[in-house]
């Protein structure tokens, strides 16, 4: 069956738009227990945060310990006079008010204050009196040209091998915190919303609690200048093995939203389900859509499911990339549309987990009909540039025939206006300009994907050894697999980007994707677990510089997120890796307990 849709094109966005996540025990609560008990030689007491203690790890952080700011009922948030800083603002607001209790009113900038010059607040300038009649304010502008260099010159307190110069771009920003304001500065609105979600996590971990917490609310002086060393960084969530409820998928983007990632890679379609109506051939939804691995009901997300997931992604400047599997991993199709099969014989509902089987017809017409009308279709829900087509493992269309299909499905895909992405088995077709290939390989020798690369390609990286979230984090892990090894916290995080293909230039890698099949993966409690510690390790290495990777430092700043996620209701697991804090309250995976009914930290009103 469909999920209900929350919104329509007629009545806008649900003013209640909130990612809850439904009441279920844990699957994967056993190990956490386990994970808990080995860990707790190692719990060490909660320390207060200092301004260096970001993930992931931001470029330059200029600690001043004399310049702490505090947050009290006369905090207001000021902006600049622009629609973007403005639903930053009341972001910010919506995500801080619950713990804090604090009123957080969101006021327009005084001109004085618009005008002044970016750092500004750095030399103790005080803030203008509000409308409330509150000298301390936290400020939101857009307007003022930022560069790394504004904070120091040469000989600066920064990390070693970092660039002295240049402008933050469209998602850096700065961030100044005196004792009298705090200021966040950006070109864009997506630069102001990271500023903000490293400010969230500068305060106590107890502000992630959705009810009012007795704590100072105070944020550790200095400043911040930030960018992402990679313009893609993203997660993929496969909704076609398991489907995953509307709400399920929104909470996924919270936590890609905390830690900097900016794209949403759905796998919307698979041999096991069809996950996304399509106008044009109606029965790929109530009837592809109707199985999934192990059995039950499947799901799929109507046009309006879609555009709900699209814009709630979009206010958190996260990008959705939707996959339409082709031309293997097509049963669900096939079995709603057997004209589309070869031989025309209609195959069987599967939902087991092989690969490799199924596969549309590539010498029929009809088929590129019914794939020009599909990537249409979804192309038309999609505002963000990019539409992946998938191509892996199609181990039954061959040689000619398999390039052949590619090139069309390609040309189709440029037809829509949007840039082709594909898993790395579309290197021997021809190139298209702007094609991306997603490299989820093992061995960082390649010279088929170096030779795409000389073509022409960029690639987003996502090795099966060190990106894929579904793998084990050890042996007794009771849920992911474990044919690309098992990825504890450290081996995610230890390898770089830049360097890891041979023969593969830094300039041509667009950035980093973890994925997360779901073959054994049944609950959103689950998902949290596989994701948490593990995604905070691969958005570290897609926002921040070569020269800020350590491991050491990387594990410390991590433990401090596990009272986050306890806060928040998060399920994660607590890795023997990480020096976790000894929890104040039960762990949010606590076996005793099931998953909390509460909202999801960052679901705010998408409606101000």
């Amino acid at each position: 069956m469909p999920t209900t849709p929350a919104t329509s094109p007629e009545t806008g966005p649900d003013p209640l738009d909130r990612a809850v996540p439904p009441t279920r025990r844990p699957a994967a609560a056993e190990l956490a227990r386990t994970a808990t008990q080995t860990a707790g030689a190692q719990l060490t007491p909660a320390a207060p945060v200092a301004l260096g203690d970001v993930v992931p790890a931001p470029e330059r952080v200029l600690p001043d310990p004399a310049a702490d700011f505090t947050l009290t009922a006369n905090t207001v948030l000021r902006i600049s006079p622009d629609g973007g800083a403005r639903d930053v603002a009341v972001f910010l607001a919506e995500l801080l008010r619950p713990a804090t209790g604090l009123p957080l009113p969101v006021a327009d900038a005084a001109p004085t204050d618009s005008a002044s010059p970016a750092g500004a607040h750095a030399t103790g300038t005080p803030e203008p009196v509000g409308p409330s009649g509150a000298p301390l304010t936290l400020t939101l502008d857009a307007a003022a040209t930022v560069t790394v260099d504004s904070v120091a010159g040469p000989g600066d307190a920064g990390p070693a091998g970092l660039p002295e110069t240049g402008e933050l771009g469209v998602e850096g920003y700065r961030l100044d915190v005196t004792p009298t304001a705090v200021r966040i500065t950006a070109l864009t609105a997506a630069g102001l919303l990271h500023g903000a979600q490293t400010l969230r996590q500068l305060l106590p971990a107890a502000v992630e609690s959705r009810t009012p917490v007795t704590e100072r609310w105070t944020v550790p002086g200095g400043t911040i200048v930030d960018r992402p060393r990679f313009a893609y960084r993203g997660a993929m969530l496969d909704v076609a093995r398991h489907f995953f409820a509307v709400e399920d998928v929104l909470r996924v983007i919270d936590h890609l939203a905390r830690y900097k990632l900016n794209h949403l890679h759905l796998h919307l379609t698979d041999d096991q389900g069809w996950r996304i109506a399509v106008d044009s051939w109606p029965r790929l939804a109530p009837v592809g859509g109707a199985t999934q691995v192990g059995g039950g009901t499947g799901g799929w997300y109507t046009k309006d499911d879609y555009r709900r997931i699209v814009a709630y992604a979009a206010r958190r400047h996260v990008t959705v990339v939707p996959e339409i599997d082709l031309p293997g991993h097509t049963n669900a199709a096939l079995v709603a549309y057997p004209e589309l099969a070869p031989g025309k014989v209609p195959p069987p509902p599967y939902t087991g987990t092989e690969v490799g089987f199924s596969y549309v017809d590539p010498a029929d017409e009809r088929t590129y009909d019914f794939v020009a009308d599909v990537l249409g279709e979804v192309a038309a829900l999609t505002p963000g540039p990019w539409l992946h087509i998938g191509g892996d493992e199609a181990f039954k269309v061959k040689g000619e025939a398999y390039t052949g299909f590619v090139e069309r499905a390609q040309r189709i895909v440029e037809s829509t206006g949007k840039t082709v992405v594909g898993w790395h088995q579309l290197a021997p077709a021809a190139h298209v300009d702007g094609r991306v290939l997603q490299w989820w390989g093992t061995n960082g020798d390649d010279p088929d994907i170096a030779a795409a690369v000389r073509g022409g390609d960029r690639l987003i990286l996502s090795p099966g050894n060190r990106a894929y979230l579904d793998m084990k984090y050890a042996p007794d892990t009771p849920i992911g697999h474990d044919w690309a090894g098992l990825i504890d916290v450290h081996r995610a995080y230890d390898w770089d980007p830049g360097t890891h293909l041979t023969d593969v230039p830094a300039e041509a890698v667009l950035g980093v994707e973890a994925p997360l099949w779901t073959e054994s993966v049944t609950t959103l409690a689950d998902i949290e677990f596989l994701l948490l510690p593990r995604l905070p390790a691969l958005a570290e290495l897609g926002w921040s510089p070569r020269a800020t990777h350590d491991w050491a430092g990387f594990r410390e700043r991590l433990a401090g997120h596990g009272p986050r996620w306890t806060a928040a209701g998060i399920t994660f697991h607590r890795s023997p890796d990480v020096p976790w804090p000894t929890p104040a309250t039960p762990s949010a995976v606590d076996p005793a307990r099931p998953v909390p009914t509460q909202p999801s930290p960052d679901a705010v009103p998408d409606t101000h």
